[in-house]
């Protein structure tokens, strides 16, 4: 069992690239909704490298050129990478199961880091 520290890192592990887990994110999983974000989370049976990984994803339909997408996304993980402690203090985070977490930006308009920042931390209490 690994030890979580309060550690502010955003490694490649935490991330959810996994075509298959994915599919199994959105087929199987639940979700509610907190503007500007859809919030997509599954817990699975196994246990990867990370007990949370993360899924961000922002519109090509909302968000036509690739520096605004890309600023969107800089911005969420950010606010992520600073408050994921959030989740990880959590006493429902079994590290014998993995939570998968999609965050999906429905916004039309760049809100600024604080309010993202705000937003982010209210969906990390919901899923604690």
């Amino acid at each position: 069992m690994t030890v979580w520290k309060r550690n502010q890192k955003f490694g490649k592990n935490e991330r959810l690239h996994s075509k298959k887990l994915i599919a199994q994110l959105f087929k199987e999983g639940k979700s509610f909704f907190k503007y500007p974000f859809k919030i997509v989370y599954l817990e699975t049976g196994h246990a990867d490298t990370a007990p949370v990984t993360v899924l961000i994803s922002v519109s090509r339909k909302k968000f036509k050129r690739a520096v605004d997408r890309n600023r969107v996304k800089r911005l969420i993980r950010e606010a992520y990478r600073k408050n994921k402690y959030i989740l990880y203090e959590s006493e429902k985070l079994n590290f014998q199961k993995s939570l998968l977490i999609g965050l999906i930006y429905t916004g039309k308009t760049i809100m600024s880091y604080n309010e993202i920042e705000k937003k982010i931390i209210l969906i990390l209490r919901h899923l604690k």
